[in-house]
């Protein structure tokens, strides 16, 4: 899985036929940082993310795991919605 920031949102009218009825939106990968990372990317959505939401994502076979009984050709979907993150930094001589 892979972090990322939706930043927009994609409308095709002519598209593969499993894409229908499918929210298509552009993520831009993020490291747990929030820090941008790598190109932006259109993934479908399983999660009804909206704008600004910080999410994270899946590509490959396991992109079209989120839609059972639907076969949509995705090879990048968002699968959750992040809520918060915890960094915890180690201290020096191996403290937690």
């Amino acid at each position: 899985m892979y972090l990322g920031r939706v930043t927009g949102r994609l409308w095709s009218s002519i598209k593969n036929p499993g894409l229908e009825a499918q929210r298509l939106l552009i993520v831009q990968p993020v490291t747990p940082e929030g820090e941008p990372t790598g190109k932006a990317l259109i993934c479908t959505d399983a999660t009804g993310a909206g704008a600004g939401e910080l999410i994270y994502w899946v590509r490959g076979r396991e992109a079209t795991f989120a839609f059972q009984g639907v076969d949509v050709p995705s090879d990048a979907t968002i699968v959750g919605i992040v809520d918060e993150i915890h960094l915890g930094k180690r201290k020096p001589g191996g403290g937690a």
